[in-house]
């Protein structure tokens, strides 16, 4: 067998010392440090390599919850334009319903809320139903489309951003159409002045709205019938404002609606102020909008006080929250 030997000499009267040395045992201990040493470099590449992997992710990390605040900024902003297009919306149905001009369809009223008294503590009338309810989510602000996802395990933050950017686009070719809507609106309402200044549009008196506009079981035969104005509930001597200016047609009992008041606005449209405690205006009389006009009380077929008011239009009963802004 081939060896290698070593002679350890430790000085010149001590007897030298040897090893032999087996040159497959040399070549195996070469062959094994080498490869420890590429071990060895290999454990190290992927020390520093992770460690700069961390690094980097801690960065991405923080970027990461840099951009989830931006969609959550830019997700806001989104759904307040959504909001105030649906109010643009909402106003603009409103003004070419009490202008009578094209686009009036719809029927609105629906989400609106209780009206609060003003430091007075009343009840709504007995028997009277009320709607406690409040507005459905989906008349919170329409339009925008579908609600937007929240960024998690099963929604990258990459499509929540392509929902942003496809729901921008959509609000803005919704703001582009407003703005076309409403500049013809406006060439519309040039001649029609005269008629807005006439066209109820604010409330008649402060109170709770106890009943809307619509079919509803009566409080006093059980069956369901058309309920033609909304109730405002109040305590008795509350008072009752013309919501446009108007000439005064009828003042008197009008059966079951007791002492009441009714105003011609023009163009078609008349409103109705019933179960009144007292009146204060004749007939014949013109009034301005915001004059005090009448008071709330229980007169007729009434279960407490409150106001019956009534919207006309060419002798057919509308929906009064229809020509309601404030």
């Amino acid at each position: 067998m081939e060896t290698y030997t070593l002679i350890f000499v430790r000085d010149q009267h001590a007897r030298p010392v040897q090893l032999a040395i087996p040159k497959a045992r040399v070549k195996q201990a070469a062959i094994g440090l080498a490869i420890a040493v590429l071990i060895g470099c290999g454990l190290s590449w992927d020390y520093w390599r992770l460690r700069a992997d961390n690094a980097e992710l801690a960065d991405l990390r923080v970027e990461a919850l840099e951009q989830r605040e931006q969609i959550a900024v830019f997700r806001t902003r989104l759904e307040t334009v959504d909001s105030e297009i649906a109010k643009v919306t909402e106003l603009e149905r409103k003004v070419r319903i009490i202008a009578n001009l094209p686009g009036t369809a719809g029927v609105g009223g629906e989400g609106v809320a209780e009206l609060a008294p003003q430091g007075i503590e009343v009840g709504p009338p007995a028997g009277v139903p009320v709607d406690p309810t409040p507005p459905p989510e989906g008349l919170r602000g329409q339009g925008g489309g579908q609600p937007l996802p929240a960024i998690g395990e099963e929604v990258s933050g990459t499509e929540v951003l392509g929902t942003l950017a496809d729901q921008a686009l959509e609000l803005s070719a919704a703001s582009g159409d407003r703005v076309t809507s409403l500049e013809s609106l406006l060439d519309e309402l040039e001649d029609k002045r005269q008629r807005l200044v006439s066209m109820p549009s604010i409330w008649p008196a402060k109170g709770w709205l106890t009943s809307r506009f619509g079919p509803r079981v009566s409080p006093f035969t059980g069956r369901k019938q058309l309920h033609a104005g909304i109730d405002i509930a109040a305590a008795s001597g509350t008072s009752i404002y013309a919501p446009a200016r108007g000439r005064v047609s009828f003042v008197g009992r009008k059966g079951p609606l007791g002492k009441t008041l009714v105003l011609d606005h023009g163009f078609g449209v008349k409103t109705v102020y019933g179960h009144t405690e007292e009146i204060h205006v004749s007939t014949g009389e013109t009034v301005e909008r915001g004059q005090e006009i009448a008071a709330i009380g229980s007169t007729g077929r009434s279960t407490g006080p409150h106001l019956h008011y009534v919207v006309e239009v060419n002798g057919k009963a509308r929906d009064p929250l229809d020509y309601i802004f404030d």
